[in-house]
């Protein structure tokens, strides 16, 4: 699977650079999330730009994102989700579930926002 990671202070982008994401390549993106989660990566942007297929197993890759960075109190950002791939998360109604933006400087502001107002109802 290939894939660039970009780590900054508050999140970090995976920009997976493969065209489809299914069976063969959904079980070690599930092994990147939950290892960089493990690593203490706590808010995530999965960046799908080049993504143009997916299938069931991509979806629960992606699902197992969405959960491991969610319990561990972190956010989990999907950004440039291409059509094919938007219209199987909205037939199988994840839209409601994910956090899906259009660009990843959206995806960061979102974080940014979120991890503010965290902060200001600490204080």
């Amino acid at each position: 699977m290939k894939y660039a990671i970009d780590k900054q202070d508050k999140y970090t982008v995976f920009k997976l650079q493969e065209e489809k994401l299914d069976t063969v390549l959904a079980p070690s993106l599930k092994s990147e999330l939950v290892t960089l989660n493990a690593e203490g990566v706590e808010n995530l942007i999965l960046d799908l730009t080049e993504v143009k297929y997916t299938d069931s197993s991509g979806l629960s890759a992606i699902l197992v994102g969405n959960r491991v960075f969610g319990e561990s109190n972190g956010f989990f950002v999907i950004a440039k989700v291409q059509d094919h791939v938007m219209k199987l998360i909205r037939i199988s109604q994840l839209d409601s579930v994910l956090n899906i933006t259009e660009t990843v400087e959206d995806a960061i502001e979102a974080i940014l926002e979120e991890l503010e107002k965290d902060k200001d109802i600490e204080d």
